[in-house]
């Protein structure tokens, strides 16, 4: 049987072909494909290279189209890798730690009709109540849990339900995150106070809404201030005037007043001239119902060129003629 030159050319290129697709073939059968998944298995992750049937599609194609099907997958491949090869020039990139902060404009139809969610809670509005736990939700509401703790007893069993979500979702990461961050403080050196510092913020803006049962808050008001002790003993100067007013106030709470007492004194040690040092010995020696160092604090408030707020101010107008024990009724009040 004699063969034309271009049916010869022909036939030794589909041979060829036949060829790059057999060991195509193979090598993804029985090399790639296997070695991929014990490699994913190693790791513990989901397989999923087994994808040895691609392999055999791809050569039915290569098959059936000579010289175009392998092509096809060869620039294929390279078209898909070539952005990993290349190296990116990031001379004019600039990278910023800066935060942008966007102002949106207020929806002023939607806010006019808003009301606080206490309140929505106290009026019993079904409709409403909803509404502004919606509303709440979509903010920084980690400031409004002891709203959803009101909203627990609403006659919304709805709303209930909803608000018991949200307080066992929210309750449950904080629980997480605060027994993180208070084990990584033993494992920090004695320079470093950055789980300290965070966990002191992060714990008060939950603790002070006291949302937790009184035997939890209890505990974890002492691992507050066990952070607030080791970052005292590290480096004290890191400790603001609110560090040590949200730690006595905690105290206070708990009526822990041996400890708060020590950490009023630090504070007034190391801020003598802010306001919580006056204010927090005031809470704790009526607590304790020591008249005279609460008359001989208040006494030293009055005389120091301190700015007081409206809710001191008030404090010192009922008690700065010496009057009755009686005039407040809740010692963290004041």
């Amino acid at each position: 049987m004699n063969l034309t030159w271009e049916e010869r050319t022909f036939v030794v290129i589909w041979l060829l072909n036949l060829l790059v697709a057999v060991v195509y073939l193979l090598l993804g059968i029985l090399v790639i494909s296997p070695a991929r998944t014990e490699k994913e298995r190693r790791q513990d992750l989901e397989v999923q290279h087994d994808n040895r049937r691609t392999y055999l599609l791809r050569f039915v194609v290569m098959v059936l189209c000579p010289v175009v099907g392998p092509l096809f997958f060869i620039l294929s491949y390279i078209l898909f890798r070539l952005p990993l090869w290349l190296q990116p020039n990031l001379e004019d990139v600039v990278f910023s730690k800066e935060r942008v902060k966007t102002q949106l404009r207020a929806d002023e139809e939607r806010e006019r009709d808003i009301v606080p969610l206490e309140e929505a809670v106290f009026l019993n509005e079904n409709k409403d109540l909803r509404m502004v736990m919606m509303n709440t939700l979509r903010g920084d509401f980690q400031n409004s849990l002891g709203a959803f703790v009101l909203a627990l007893n609403s006659k919304d069993s709805e709303a209930a339900h909803y608000a018991a979500s949200v307080l066992s979702s929210e309750l449950n990461e904080f629980r997480s995150n605060a027994q993180k961050m208070y084990r990584a403080i033993a494992q920090e050196s004695t320079e470093e106070t950055e789980y300290e510092l965070q966990l002191l913020d992060y714990m008060d803006k939950v603790l002070k809404q006291r949302v937790f049962t009184e035997l939890e808050q209890k505990k974890l008001v002492e691992m507050m201030e066990a952070a607030a002790a080791s970052l005292h003993s590290k480096d004290a100067s890191q400790l603001t005037e609110k560090h040590y007013e949200d730690v006595c106030l905690r105290l206070l709470e708990q009526e822990d007043y041996g400890k708060a007492e020590t950490w009023c004194l630090r504070l007034a040690e190391q801020y003598p001239d802010c306001l919580p040092a006056y204010t927090c010995r005031l809470k704790l020696y009526f607590s304790l119902k020591n008249r005279e160092a609460f008359f001989a604090t208040l006494a030293a408030l009055k005389a120091s060129d301190i700015v007081i707020d409206r809710e001191t101010l008030e404090l010192v107008r009922v008690f700065g003629q010496n009057g009755p024990w009686k005039g407040i009724t809740s010692p963290h009040g004041l």
